[in-house]
């Protein structure tokens, strides 16, 4: 007789509560095909608990001084941690140790957003729907700052499909895309050998004949990426753009973070229905969604974290500074007796 999960049940090597315990860390990861952001947290060295958070199309997470900001199918949600209200949140005080409360939403529209930071210059997405990188603020739906150099304008329609961007000094440094195209989904005809990286400050194509690359990262003098579609864990030497690969996997690879010498990678499984992923190397064997640990030093995976059910793919994942850190959702009211001031934090009660 088969055995009926909850929903989001994950299975994960004994030791990685304990390392995610030891590292001091949380981590988060966003699944727009189920519509969540998940933190998973490690309380205990022998305890991994889950906090779920509904996001339409959940896709990218931003993390940085405080904030928190991910991208969903028509807004960006952007959240403050405040760490005075954690201990007595209403819905389950005594809980948690940080608590990221809900600051602003910005009304984008269908941008299609991939990947979002926190700039210099302010909240940044890679907007796939438009080919550029985006300033999100309070006055337009975004504010394009860059567009590749083979994308001639700004419209609608996904061109190269821009998809991850990777910062250098708070700015903009390398994006990766899945084409040299300049037409509307004109990537889709080659995507398991057009994929690039282009350096963003002098517009030059730095690698091609990727396959989907995602997730750039600037780590030391490296620029990690993932080469999605090979289920490459590679990386690029910033001075002299050599590339190599470090880890292969038998899955589809999106999402990544780094704490100390380790690096949190996401995988997922192919879903056959969609035409995006036919064709690819790891179409196959890609059916697994979860996280593996990568130790760098050694070039090993040392755990893994496996999703049960509920959730088939990974979109983004990032690294919280805290052991159990909360998140208020704005579905249920207790939000609205949320205040902070520059000095003070307060639970009042809506009248």
């Amino acid at each position: 007789m088969s055995t009926i999960h909850p929903p989001f049940t994950c299975s994960y090597t004994p030791s990685i509560p304990e390392l995610i315990n030891q590292l001091g860390v949380s981590l988060v990861l966003t699944t727009y095909q189920a519509g969540k952001m998940i933190i998973l947290s490690a309380p205990t060295p022998d305890k991994l608990v889950q906090l779920p958070r509904n996001f339409d199309k959940a896709m990218g997470i931003a993390i940085g001084n405080d904030m928190l900001g991910v991208a969903s199918k028509t807004e960006i949600s952007v959240f403050r941690n405040s760490p005075g209200h954690a201990m007595e949140y209403p819905d389950q005080p005594n809980t948690y140790d940080n608590l990221y409360i809900p600051k602003a939403t910005y009304y984008t529209g269908s941008i299609d957003a991939h990947d979002l930071v926190f700039s210099k210059a302010g909240l940044l997405a890679v907007n796939t729907t438009f080919s550029c990188l985006a300033l999100i603020d309070d006055e337009y739906s975004f504010k394009p700052v860059w567009k590749p150099p083979f994308i001639t304008e700004i419209e609608p329609g996904d061109r190269c499909h821009l998809n991850g961007v990777a910062l250098l000094n708070g700015a903009p440094e390398y994006v990766t895309a899945l084409g040299k195209t300049n037409e509307p989904g004109a990537w889709r005809t080659n995507k398991s050998k057009g994929g690039l990286i282009i350096h963003v400050p002098t517009n030059e194509i730095v690698v091609e004949g990727l396959s989907m690359p995602h997730t750039p990262r600037i780590y030391g003098d490296q620029l990690f990426f993932l080469n999605s579609g090979k289920g490459e864990l590679m990386a690029m030497d910033i001075a002299t753009r050599k590339t190599e690969v470090i880890k292969s996997f038998p899955y589809f690879l999106r999402g990544m973070a780094q704490v100390g010498d380790y690096l949190f990678i996401g995988l997922s499984k192919i879903r056959k229905s969609s035409t995006s992923f036919q064709e690819l190397p790891i179409s196959e064997s890609s059916n697994v969604a979860g996280i593996a640990v990568v130790y760098l030093p050694y070039k090993s995976v040392v755990g893994t974290i496996k999703y049960e059910n509920s959730v088939e793919e990974i979109f983004d994942l990032q690294v919280l500074p805290f052991k159990r850190p909360g998140l208020m959702s704005t579905q249920k009211d207790t939000f609205k007796g949320c205040v902070v001031t520059k000095e003070n934090s307060y639970w009042l009660v809506p009248k």
